[in-house]
């Protein structure tokens, strides 16, 4: 790849990543208008900055673009999609304030062990647990914001898939703090 082409994918991978992180507020502003036409725009938006995600990641990839500024982007863009959302998805009575509480938690303990593993020199890579679990918080999101079906039961789809979601959270934590529960006494050691 010419240098005028390698600094074109950079700045197109760049773009797409805040795109998606500009989106955050809009889809937020729209779920909580909850009129019909926002409610419809609010989940193709946030549809679109999901399936972004998978874009930006398969194309670094495909044009050797991956870096360390990219990769900390991308999850910080991915972080601010889920859990703006799941905000502004509480405050309208659409996801359960534990639930939103389990994936924000999440989130932020993820970043914390991340910032230790840093500290360490390591890199902290993506898991399959944690690539699952992004796919279905998104899925769950997309359907609690359109929620297209009848209760199943005691529960709507997305209630059901937001519960998966939560689990599915859970598990990545657990998978990443058994992974880097190494890293963990060496730090201590060196306070």
């Amino acid at each position: 790849m010419s240098e005028a082409a390698d600094r074109r994918a950079a700045v197109a991978l760049e773009a797409i990543t805040y795109l998606r992180a500009v989106l955050v507020p809009v889809v937020m502003w729209l779920v909580l208008d909850r009129g019909e036409v926002a409610t419809a725009l609010a989940g193709w938006l946030f549809a679109f900055a999901a399936i972004t995600d998978f874009f930006d990641g398969y194309l670094a990839r495909r044009w050797k673009r991956v870096t360390v500024l990219g990769n900390f982007l991308d999850t910080t863009a991915d972080k601010l999609l889920v859990s703006g959302v799941l905000v502004a998805l509480v405050a309208v009575g659409r996801a359960s304030p534990w639930i939103a509480f389990i994936i924000v938690g999440r989130e932020l303990l993820i970043l914390g062990l991340r910032g230790v593993v840093a500290a360490g020199g390591e890199v902290m890579k993506p898991s399959v647990w944690g690539k699952l679990k992004a796919n279905v918080q998104f899925v769950a999101i997309l359907l609690a914001i359109w929620r297209p079906f009848r209760p199943l039961g005691p529960w709507y789809l997305d209630q059901w898939a937001m519960l998966a979601a939560a689990a599915v959270t859970i598990a990545s934590a657990l998978e990443y703090l058994a992974r880097f529960a190494v890293v963990l006494p060496r730090s201590r050691a060196r306070r």
